[in-house]
């Protein structure tokens, strides 16, 4: 398979699903163009160079205004990279949600993304969700027209199993180089699936076995979504925790303030440190908060087998099998 040249050398991406305001479709409730550059910013000053999007992210304000400061920034567009996702559709038809991965929507998706971003082509395309109805003959012919086009360099899926990317990736003509997931120490169907294999806890996970170890095996860069608990573990309070939550709260802060650093990067190095080299999707759109996530590299590197393991058993409330 080619070797994937797509992700940058950063282990830490940004996620701007929190910029441009509120969830609504309507273009011009597009806010806060100050709160988007200094998240651009902050993210770029702990060494982030890839931007993750979606076409749905805010009704696509947060693509707009990721645009405006991009327009606004002579010579910024080529010092990172772009991803951004197509293939959820929201509020059309009658239905809240549905999934379109046909070609003519896979398209009129990107185009419309490369339009809001004010860019000629994003680095990464990842396809949102696994669609029922999807041709992979209709995908190819998509990722080739717009690769063939300059609009898009590389291809990516998000929640998709190890047997849905090989099926994808068997009619494809170029490798698929990431696959971004849910995976936190809060989120942990990823991780217990790997232990409890001929367990009769097994039952009560449904992350698909095996999809870590494929991505592995092909090259392909697992990034993960909602990487700190999407502020589980620092921003709810006490009282909606259960006890193992609880502990866990306790504990990072307890490991952060023994190795003089945040909570966010213990998070992060926590995912970081397993070896099938998760790259953490950074979320939040507040600048201090993105800076906390700093030290997670220098995290992976030093945390401990005890200390890795001793987060996951806090975190799940008992000992692995």
């Amino acid at each position: 398979m080619t070797e994937n040249t797509a992700i940058p050398a950063s282990r830490l991406l940004y996620g701007c699903m929190g910029l441009g305001g509120n969830w609504s479709d309507d273009p011009h409730t597009t806010t806060d163009v100050e709160t988007a550059a200094a998240a651009i910013e902050a993210a770029m000053d702990i060494g982030v160079t890839l931007f993750d999007h979606a076409d749905i992210y805010r009704g696509g304000k947060a693509e707009a205004v990721f645009g405006e400061v991009l327009a606004a920034t002579p010579g910024l567009r080529s010092r990172i990279q772009l991803q951004t996702k197509c293939g959820i559709r929201l509020n059309e038809r009658g239905l809240e949600t549905h999934y379109d991965l046909s070609s003519d929507a896979i398209i009129e998706r990107v185009n419309g993304s490369l339009e809001r971003l004010h860019t000629d082509y994003v680095d990464v395309l990842l396809l949102h969700r696994p669609d029922p109805l999807m041709d992979p003959a209709e995908v190819r012919a998509a990722v080739g027209k717009l690769m063939a086009e300059g609009k898009v360099r590389a291809l990516g899926v998000s929640n998709m199993s190890a047997d849905q990317i090989e099926f994808l990736q068997d009619s494809l003509e170029t490798p698929v180089v990431a696959n971004q997931l849910e995976l936190s120490l809060l989120k942990r169907d990823w991780l217990e699936s790997t232990v409890l294999v001929n367990h009769p806890d097994a039952a009560d996970y449904s992350f698909p076995h095996g999809t870590l170890e494929y991505c592995a095996r092909h090259g392909i860069t697992l990034q993960a979504y909602g990487a700190l608990a999407r502020g589980h573990y620092t921003g709810n309070p006490p009282e909606r925790h259960t006890p193992a939550e609880a502990a866990t709260a306790e504990l990072l802060a307890e490991m952060a303030r023994e190795k003089g650093t945040t909570v966010e990067a213990v998070l992060l190095g926590w995912l970081m440190k397993h070896p099938a080299g998760i790259a953490p999707v950074i979320g939040t759109a507040n600048a201090d908060r993105i800076r906390a996530c700093a030290g997670a590299p220098r995290m992976a590197e030093t945390m401990s087998r005890a200390e890795w393991y001793l987060l996951w058993v806090t975190a799940r409330g008992r000992n692995v099998p």
